[in-house]
């Protein structure tokens, strides 16, 4: 039987960015690809369904060292986390038909080699409709583990206690809250505009209407914050500082304060992780993976029940991706339909 070589559309990084990225920074480029798996081979080939813009893929669009991540590739596509359906497979892992997410390229279709570096998981749910599948993405995916590890694994939770989370709209925060109000913990967000928390928190605010962050936590946490869920860094991060309980525990996911500045801010309250005995953490969820049947066995029941809710911007068409990740840091998921 003869090699079958068909059309494939990627998105590909021209170069890499300083300062805020732009959508001349990528472009769109029809390429082929072979859909035959080599004999002996353990490559699976994938028809890529939902892709997911995710805030830590700025950082990849600059060339970095020793991060736990590599940097794109100019020249080649632009690789994150998705949603595919198994075309042809090596792997004894997967058979054709499956349903899998995992790491996977901005493209049409993907061949990938499963390594403990380069995950894929199969989505049991054989029978989901496609109109739920970025949800899984969303939910029992990379969002969903991130929010999950952050707030069970590093910050140790209680009931009742104080918890604040920045970025409290975008994919893995509005999930932290809720999880935290499981708990019957006492839950603030903050975000770019009040009206973008609808997750059951207990108060929220905009950031962007606050001359003064210490008055506006201190507003919220007149005795102070037991946990903090990072996804902003700089000023918002040093006035957290300031209001923290003793013994706190903040979980750094992120800081997307940071990621277009060419010269990052500074935070001048780090002496109150000593005086405070603050216990801070950061964490990438390419080490914690192992937990994974752990978190489906706390979620899943949770996602049929519908006692978590979710907002996510979705955009059709890879040749939208660009436009998806330029102009928005929270839950993009690019459609690319069978």
């Amino acid at each position: 039987m003869g090699e079958e070589v068909i059309s494939n559309k990627q998105v590909i990084l021209k170069h890499y960015v300083s300062g805020y990225p732009k959508e001349s920074d990528m472009e769109l480029k029809n390429s082929t690809i072979k859909l035959n798996v080599p004999q002996g081979s353990n490559v699976v080939i994938l028809k890529n369904l939902y892709l997911s813009c995710d805030p830590y893929m700025r950082g990849r669009m600059k060339k970095i060292e020793g991060s736990y991540i590599d940097s794109f590739t100019p020249g080649s596509p632009i690789t994150g986390f998705g949603v595919a359906k198994v075309l042809e497979s090596g792997d004894s892992n997967f058979q054709k038909g499956d349903l899998v997410w995992g790491m996977t390229g901005w493209e049409e279709y993907s061949i990938v080699t499963p390594t403990d570096q380069n995950y894929l998981f199969e989505i049991n749910d054989k029978d989901v409709p496609l109109t739920i599948l970025e949800s899984l993405l969303f939910l029992q995916g990379m969002p969903g583990m991130t929010a999950y590890v952050g707030f069970y694994e590093i910050c140790s939770p209680k009931k009742g206690e104080t918890v604040f989370v920045s970025a409290a709209s975008g994919a893995v925060g509005q999930l932290v809250g809720q999880f935290a109000k499981m708990l019957d913990c006492y839950v603030v967000g903050s975000a770019g505009s009040k009206e973008k928390n609808k997750f059951g928190f207990d108060e929220a605010f905009n950031y962007k209407e606050e001359q003064d962050l210490d008055a506006a936590l201190k507003r919220y946490f007149p005795n102070g914050i037991d946990i903090y869920f990072e996804n902003a860094g700089g000023k918002m991060l040093d006035a957290v500082l300031l209001n923290m309980k003793l013994h706190g525990r903040i979980a750094a996911c992120g800081m997307i304060s940071q990621y277009n500045l060419e010269q990052t801010e500074g935070v001048h309250n780090l002496f109150y992780l000593i005086s405070k005995q603050i216990r801070m953490e950061g964490f990438v969820i390419f080490d914690y993976f192992h937990l994974y049947s752990k978190y489906l066995e706390m979620i899943i029941p949770k996602i049929k029940a519908g006692n978590v809710v979710y907002v996510e911007d979705v955009v059709e068409g890879l040749e939208n991706a660009p436009t998806a990740l330029v102009g928005s840091f929270l839950v993009a998921i690019l459609v690319s339909k069978l």
